[in-house]
């Protein structure tokens, strides 16, 4: 890949916890966007996958973001950052005897293709998950600056103190909340949209054709 400085639009994603569809909704974005012909690649820091999983043909979320991009898995995220132990990546790192992970380092290793219009960052897990030994999903999203922190969160019981407390640290940044799963017949799912919109004022959006034009 030819590498390329930091795109003129830089978008974060980042999750209320594990298992939410973080890298799902990051690729059906990145999918959008391409199809509506704006350059969009991906890019992850730092991931952690779980060997059985792998050896039964499930892919990492780098080669999911690839798949969704055209571009190469490592590529997407370093070799030397993906980590086979379904811990966080510095708690991987250590129990597999690698380097620490320095935020430094990480925002430093950051590539794109030439003529990437909008770059998508995907964090690892929560957004106070540790994503190197001196910093969390927080602390990525402040150091890149991105237009935007997309925070993507289940729908159902839970989500409003999950979605609040995972945007604590980034109210200087612009945020918006995807709900994923989201069931328009389902009471609490659009009680909880509502709450979250008209309460906290936040933008708070169910379907990737919103988000894409939003993001893009």
């Amino acid at each position: 890949m030819t590498a390329a400085l930091r795109p003129d639009r830089l978008i974060v994603v980042l999750g209320t916890g594990t298992e939410v569809g973080k890298t799902w909704v990051s690729c059906r974005l990145l999918e959008r966007l391409r199809a509506d012909g704006l350059a969009a690649a991906a890019w992850k820091p730092a991931q952690s996958w779980d060997p059985d999983e792998r050896a039964a043909g499930g892919p990492t979320d780098a080669e999911l973001l690839a798949a969704a991009t055209g571009q190469a898995p490592d590529e997407v995220c370093p070799p030397h950052r993906s980590y086979p132990l379904p811990l966080a990546p510095p708690m991987a790192a250590d129990r597999l005897g690698h380097p620490r992970i320095a935020l430094t380092d990480l925002v430093a290793e950051a590539r794109w293709p030439v003529g990437t219009a909008l770059g998508l960052v995907e964090g690892a897990g929560g957004s106070r998950s540790p994503i190197a030994h001196d910093a969390d999903g927080v602390d990525l999203a402040r150091a890149l600056q991105p237009a935007a922190v997309v925070l993507v969160a289940d729908a159902g019981l839970g989500t409003i103190h999950a979605v609040r407390a995972a945007l604590d640290g980034l109210t200087d940044l612009r945020a918006v909340v995807f709900l994923n799963r989201f069931d328009s017949d389902d009471a609490l799912h659009q009680g909880n949209r509502t709450w979250l919109s008209e309460r906290t004022g936040l933008s708070v959006l169910t379907d990737i054709g919103g988000l894409a034009a939003t993001a893009g």
